[in-house]
């Protein structure tokens, strides 16, 4: 029992790290990773525009008609065995303008022995979590500029109490198709509950992301910059276990400068090979390194990487994602195309 408990805080501190400081929200799971080639890519990539389907449930602004009659499903085991899934699906109506999508996450904590408080047993009980999106991209007309949003219903059950919600993702992206350059703009996670746990009015994961990236001349890689979180500042708090005790016992804690501030909103990644039928990916999200690294010693928490392999109609993915020593994470992904 005391495994699964702790296996369920550290899964919320996970969660809370992705999203707004100090878990000040609930529906913390749509800030999860959408697809193991977002994950590779340092778990919050928003500038792809391409075949990939899954990229829209975190920026809708990517939707575009290479995506039409694509299928992606998506699956990780996730700390102590909890699962989350994606899946996501879009549909060309007009090649000009109307390409709609469709998405959905949900997330299954297991079953959970209960306890009242003189420690006799009540049963067991359960937890999940899903969001079902509908997503639209427009292009500007005569520019290089498209705007997008999804809309998502949101319904949460943990024990026996439940919530429903609502929310809203904004998105704009600029596209430089001669120098193959990318920048996007989402806002994500507008909205609120419509219907509460017990009573109290929790406010959603709102976050905002800014990311760029760009297919280097002549050479088969392209790079991705991040800045995540950008409505929270400062994000990074001191860490007890880190402070320093001299001779005397006098303690001096951790302090958190300006650069570390900006490296813990910053993430990193490659994709070597991104047009080709195998490609490779590697990213580093330097919040998640910092926030779980442990003192001196090395787990190469942060880093990702994953491999992409195209056969025919279909598309697999794989990413395997460091957390600590103890806690890593592999990703799996289809992708069909039924067209």
């Amino acid at each position: 029992m005391f495994k699964r408990i702790a296996t369920i805080i550290l899964l919320q501190f996970c969660f809370f790290l992705q999203a707004q400081v100090g878990g000040e929200a609930t529906y913390q799971f749509l800030n999860l990773v959408s697809s193991p080639r977002q994950a590779a890519l340092g778990g919050k990539v928003i500038t792809n525009y391409d075949y990939d389907v899954t990229s829209a449930l975190y920026n809708p602004a990517s939707i575009n008609v290479e995506m039409d009659n694509q299928l992606a499903v998506n699956y990780s085991s996730y700390l102590g065995g909890i699962s989350y899934g994606t899946i996501a699906y879009a549909y060309t109506w007009d090649r000009r303008v109307q390409t709609f999508h469709i998405g959905a996450t949900y997330v299954n904590y297991g079953t959970f022995d209960g306890y009242d408080i003189n420690g006799l047993p009540t049963g067991t009980f359960s937890g999940n979590e899903a969001a079902l999106s509908f997503g639209y991209s427009y292009n500007i007309p005569f520019t290089d500029f498209y705007l997008g949003a999804s809309a998502k219903l949101i319904t949460s059950q943990l024990e026996i109490y439940n919530s429903f919600g609502g929310a809203v993702d904004l998105a704009a992206m600029y596209i430089n198709d001669k120098i193959d350059f990318h920048a996007a703009l989402t806002v994500r996670n507008l909205g609120a509950q419509f219907k509460t746990y017990a009573g109290l009015n929790e406010k959603l994961p709102m976050e905002i992301n800014f990311g760029l990236s760009q297919t280097l001349e002549n050479v088969p890689i392209r790079w991705h910059l991040t800045f995540e979180n950008l409505q929270a500042w400062p994000i990074g708090f001191s860490n007890p276990a880190r402070a320093e005790t001299d001779l005397n016992g006098n303690q001096t804690q951790e302090k958190v400068g300006f650069f570390n501030e900006l490296l813990r909103h910053t993430i990193v990644a490659a994709e070597i090979f991104p047009e080709r039928g195998f490609n490779l990916r590697l990213g580093y999200n330097f919040r998640r390194s910092e926030e779980l690294r442990i003192v001196d010693q090395r787990n190469f928490s942060g880093l990702s990487f994953g491999v992409g392999i195209r056969l025919n109609k279909m598309r697999f993915s794989y990413t395997h994602a460091r957390y600590s020593s103890n806690s890593n994470t592999s990703f799996f992904g289809l992708q069909i195309d039924l067209r």
